[in-house]
């Protein structure tokens, strides 16, 4: 037999720590916890850049079919205005009545016309002409050659008119 004491596995590693169940458990838990977090934050950003897109993208056809009808409307105003020079009252009403409902279901779609009364705004309008005149000051609108229309905040196309010098 030899003297050397007999060395138990505990001993053999001394460079090892022992780790404590509890505190692994736990350094799991928050791993998992911030993982979680984490998962849940992207998720809500996606959410809300989804709707966001969402609601461009309704925007966008929306202001898609409202151009694709301006002309339509211009054309029904100038017929209206012919119908009334040649007094066709029958022509006049059914043209009337078309150019009515396509106000309206334009207006459902967010359609609004641009205010022309009162000063020039260069956001809004467009000058195609500017007339000296001695009823309205200067940078006053004094005719609209073609009107303007928006939806929302955003100008679809701008109110055409003669402004005061």
């Amino acid at each position: 037999m030899t003297d050397e004491p007999q060395v138990t596995e505990e001993e053999q590693t001394p460079e090892q720590e022992v780790v404590d169940p509890l505190a692994e458990v736990m350094r799991e838990r928050d791993e998992y916890l911030d993982a979680l977090q984490r998962l849940k934050a992207e998720f809500d950003n996606y959410r809300k850049r989804t709707a966001r897109e969402q609601l461009e993208l309704t925007s966008r056809a929306a202001q898609r079919l409202v151009n694709e009808l301006l002309p339509v409307l211009d054309d029904l105003e100038r017929a209206l205005a012919a119908a009334e020079e040649h007094e066709e009252a029958k022509l006049e009403d059914g043209v009337r009545l078309v150019h009515r409902s396509l106000v309206e279901a334009l207006q459902k779609e967010g359609l609004a016309e641009i205010e022309t009364d009162g000063a020039f705004d260069p956001n809004v309008h467009e000058a195609l002409l500017a007339q000296p005149s001695e009823d309205k000051e200067s940078g006053q609108v004094l005719d609209v050659l073609q009107k303007g229309y928006r939806i929302g905040d955003k100008v679809l196309r701008p109110a055409r008119v003669i402004v005061a010098e």
